[in-house]
């Protein structure tokens, strides 16, 4: 089933009502001026390692070198025998509840504790960009970059998930209207799924044509927004390269490029993010004695394609940045992005450079250099202390000490971590009794969140469309939606309506019995309640003439966890994020419904 949101929940969009409206926990330094002294400091401007002094002042460099002197009253970071290195940057993560840590606050540790302090998420649904933003405010995390998603119908990415959390586009008029229907949400980047290679392991699916491609690049440009592209593909890289896009966010592994394909890419300026670390072979399909089956031959010759091309393109001078795709699979969040760095040395980069790749070549990749990512004047004080010299044995990065967030020491030293920071999600607000009567026509709900259209999951997916129409016996509108099931297993299809914006704030609903509407149709359907530990459905009966449908809480049943392996969760009521009603039918039926009153009683 699909229904379950991907995403982490908890949060709001409305700031100043939450008391989110005051600055960052990060802001609020009780020493303006901190002075580190005696560390080797790796600059990260290609200067060779020098031993000096760093001062920061409100968050910000403001000296750096072998003469500096310790200003008065400045708080002393003895750092002799450690190296001084900027905060690494992981340009592709994925903060979903199925990664490992699962949430928001766990994450945040996650990254800083190896020393990460600049993000890029690319799994959110851009509803929960502002309340995301908001609850990481309130604690000790690293700068996390929400990244709008874009694909095509049938496309990598487009088979989870509802159409506002991955855009579905097919030309470059589509392109274009997709990415300006994305700007009220502000973005910090876009990624497109522009490669619909399976790694030949599952069937291929749908890719972006050049021609979308460049309007999605343009049109963000012209927004101030870079693209990054999930491209794994020899041909497909080329067209990235061809379309203007940023960063190539996954390795290249059908093939090795060729020269002409690596001087296209060079030529282009496209930068190289081969998050190699979601990539890595397995400890049984590595020396004697391994593994020998045709998946595990598959995947030793894709990740040798991987090592060739990260080789090819560094040498050829295009720019090696760091991702992850971390929070996907087996990486996992924080120790990924120092694997990464381990991996591209063991693909023949030194560790020189792959220290500038994790740190001032994924800053310029992000157009973050004048801000970050190496130790200079007037640059943003993100910082880490390391016991070792990672530029001589990369496996240094894991020695992690300390870490500065804009010059604030949020890891070592003995720092007290915010509340926040050792919570798994944000305290529950009151459940409202409405959640929607349908009567906006912009498609929010009456808690002005935006309502969902659910589908099933995978290449094929049902089909739904949502209209307001008149409630003959009610008065005001209710919301008509109608199904065309896809051609599959048990297909389904509905509306859901999260509790909160972007579905990052849960809602306590012990005061009530359980979940009310006013529903007609043909049938049965499911009302579903999606909660922080999985979902419950329970089925109702609708007829052609309206009536009332009352599912007390007791008759839900739990139809998955949200996170893979877990136990079936007990209800509690106080953990809901989403209410909504879906349909399901044999394959390529149809189906339709009205509903109105959707609330608690």
């Amino acid at each position: 089933m699909a229904r379950f949101r991907k995403m982490l929940v908890a949060g709001t969009a409305i700031v100043a009502g939450l008391g989110w409206a005051g600055p960052s926990v990060l802001a609020k330094s009780g020493h303006d001026v901190v002075a580190i002294t005696g560390a080797t400091i790796f600059d990260a401007t290609g200067r060779a390692p020098f031993r000096g002094t760093v001062i920061v002042r409100g968050g910000r460099i403001e000296a750096v070198g072998a003469d500096v002197k310790v200003p008065s009253g400045a708080t002393v970071v003895r750092a002799d025998g450690k190296a001084l290195l900027p905060g690494f940057i992981d340009v592709h993560t994925h903060w979903s509840p199925a990664g490992s840590p699962g949430t928001l606050p766990q994450i945040a540790n996650a990254y800083l504790d190896s020393g990460v302090t600049t993000v890029n998420d690319f799994h959110q649904q851009p509803e929960a960009f502002a309340p995301r933003r908001a609850w990481l405010a309130d604690l000790y995390a690293p700068h996390v970059n929400f990244v709008a998603r874009m694909s095509t119908p049938g496309g990598h990415g487009a088979d989870w998930g509802d159409t506002n959390t991955t855009k579905w586009v097919a030309t470059a008029e589509s392109a274009r209207r997709e990415v300006l229907a994305l700007q009220p949400y502000k973005p910090d980047y876009i990624k497109a799924f522009a490669d619909g290679w399976r790694y030949g392991q599952l069937p291929e699916e749908t890719s972006m044509n050049v021609e979308t491609l460049a309007a999605l690049a343009d049109e963000a440009h012209k927004h101030g927004q870079r693209v990054l592209t999930h491209t794994v593909t020899v041909e497909r890289g080329k067209l990235a390269a061809q379309a203007g896009v940023d960063v190539i966010a996954h390795s290249i592994q059908d093939g090795v490029l060729g020269d002409e394909a690596v001087a296209e890419i060079r030529k282009a300026g496209t930068f190289y993010a081969p998050t190699l670390a979601i990539y890595q072979l397995k400890p049984d399909e590595m020396g004697p004695g391994r593994k020998d089956d045709a998946a595990t031959r598959l995947r030793i010759r894709k990740y040798g394609y991987a090592e060739e091309n990260v080789r090819k393109l560094a040498a050829a001078g295009v720019p090696i940045a760091v991702g992850t795709d971390a929070g996907i699979g087996g990486a996992k969040h924080g120790i990924s992005t120092l694997q990464e760095m381990e991996l591209l040395v063991a693909a023949g980069l030194t560790p020189k450079a792959a220290l500038l790749a994790g740190t001032s070549n994924s800053a310029l990749a992000l157009g973050l250099l004048g801000d970050r990512g190496t130790i200079e004047t007037g640059k943003r004080a993100d910082l880490i202390l390391i016991d070792g010299t990672p530029w001589e044995a990369i496996g240094d990065v894991r020695k992690i000490d300390r870490v500065f967030v804009d010059g604030k020491l949020v890891r070592g030293g003995g720092v007290k971590l915010p509340a926040g920071n050792l919570a798994t999600a944000l305290p529950a607000t009151p459940a409202a009794p409405l959640i929607d009567d349908f009567e906006r026509a912009d498609g929010r709900s009456s808690l002005d969140t935006l309502r969902l259209v659910d589908m099933d999951g995978g290449v094929e997916r049902s089909q739904v469309v949502t209209n307001r129409v008149a409630h003959a016996d009610g008065g005001g509108s209710a919301l008509a939606f109608a199904a065309q099931m896809s051609l599959k297993d048990l297909p389904e299809g509905g509306v859901i309506v999260p509790l909160s914006r972007g579905s990052v704030r849960a809602v306590d609903a012990r005061r009530f019995a359980g979940v009310r509407l006013d529903m007609r149709g043909a049938g049965r359907y499911l009302v579903v309640v999606n909660t922080l530990a999985g979902e419950w459905t329970a089925p109702v009966e609708a007829k052609e003439g309206w009536s009332e449908l009352r599912v007390p809480f007791t008759a839900l049943v739990p139809t998955r966890s949200g996170r893979a392996g877990a136990p079936v969760p007990a209800w509690r009521g106080d953990d809901l994020v989403q209410v909504g009603v879906v349909v399901q039918r044999v394959a390529g039926a149809s189906a339709w419904g009205e509903i109105d009153n959707l609330g608690f009683y």
